[in-house]
């Protein structure tokens, strides 16, 4: 239905063109997201939202012109029956100080993930395990891979406070979002002693911390205002990972861990196939039947659906049912 409205439709419009379908027909609340990735995650969560009488039609935010992206989508004449789906990035812990987050805090009409981006619910901690186990056919566990996620991120989280300070007091051009991830991200974990990274990232991050206190004298009577402010909001020391930048989560903390474990995984699931063939035809086709059975950590993530347990996603689920209260729809 949507595709065929002309560019400049409204929530009202969508409304209007609902009243007119059959009594018995699906109302459809238009969804815009930010990019062709996006869909297929809002369209999972969304999909539990349906019902006999309601339909998300989920596209990118122009219908004239290629144009992607979360302002783009936010832009639109948003309304009960057209919303926009998009990643928080920092604008939920800006909480109101840019015109953008300012939108995306107070509209009833802009679900966010609360999480940084749809990357950093790929990697809830507590599904980690359970990815390298998908990815790899093999559930011996190697590292505590949630236990080293919390430590990682309560090294962070001092620093991460302050890449919020930089943005809330406008002084992120000099201290941004790329300086804080080529701070507190790494190439890679020696899996027998991932100990040596988290000092390697802890040393990184006080090293930064001494220099913007130097650069910032301020921060030390704003700083500690701001930390119990995102505590109050619900953010822990445990969970910065959700709330830094996602894709450099994945390439630059996830993957350079989980990495070395899937290939140890991966070799010794290979191994026990070689010794216990009874002949070589039995061993080509086991191992040819291993190899084509397992994925890659980076498909195993995208299927990981650990992350519904997440705070984050919790806050968005209770957004999600507001929304369907106004619409007058229960599941």
């Amino acid at each position: 239905m949507a595709r065929k409205l002309v560019s400049n439709i409204s929530s009202d419009y969508v409304a209007a063109a609902n009243k007119l379908k059959p009594n018995r027909s699906k109302k459809t609340v238009v969804v815009f997201v930010e990019s062709y990735a996006d869909i297929t995650f809002w369209r999972d969560i969304l999909d539990e939202y349906e019902t006999p009488s309601l339909h998300f039609e989920i596209m990118l935010p122009s219908r004239t012109t290629l144009g992607k992206g979360k302002k783009t989508a936010m832009m639109n004449n948003l309304g009960p029956y057209m919303i926009a789906c998009v990643d928080s990035d920092y604008d939920w812990l800006l909480q109101g100080k840019t015109p953008l987050s300012k939108t995306l805090c107070e509209s009833n009409y802009v679900l966010h993930t609360y999480a940084y981006a749809i990357e950093n619910y790929m990697c809830y901690a507590p599904g980690l395990h359970r990815a390298c186990t998908r990815a790899t056919l093999n559930d011996r566990e190697i590292l505590n891979l949630e236990a080293y996620i919390e430590e990682y991120s309560t090294i962070v989280w001092p620093l991460f406070v302050w890449s919020i300070w930089a943005y809330r007091k406008g002084r992120d051009n000099d201290f941004g979002i790329m300086q804080l991830m080529d701070t507190i991200t790494y190439h890679d974990v020696n899996i027998q002693a991932p100990e040596l990274t988290l000092e390697y990232v802890r040393k990184r991050v006080n090293k930064k911390i001494n220099w913007l206190y130097q650069r910032f004298p301020e921060g030390k009577t704003t700083y500690a205002p701001l930390r119990e402010e995102l505590l109050g909001m619900g953010l822990s020391p445990s969970d910065t990972y959700l709330y830094i930048q996602g894709h450099s989560l994945v390439d630059g903390v996830v993957l350079p861990l989980l990495h070395p474990i899937c290939h140890q995984l991966r070799r010794e699931r290979e191994r026990d196939i070689n010794n216990l063939a009874m002949h070589e035809t039995q061993r080509q086709n086991e191992l040819s039947g291993y190899r084509n059975s397992s994925i890659a950590i980076e498909d195993a993530l995208k299927k990981s659906l650990a992350y519904r347990e997440s705070k984050p996603f919790q806050l968005l689920s209770a957004d999600i049912k507001r929304l369907m209260e106004e619409l007058g729809v229960m599941k």
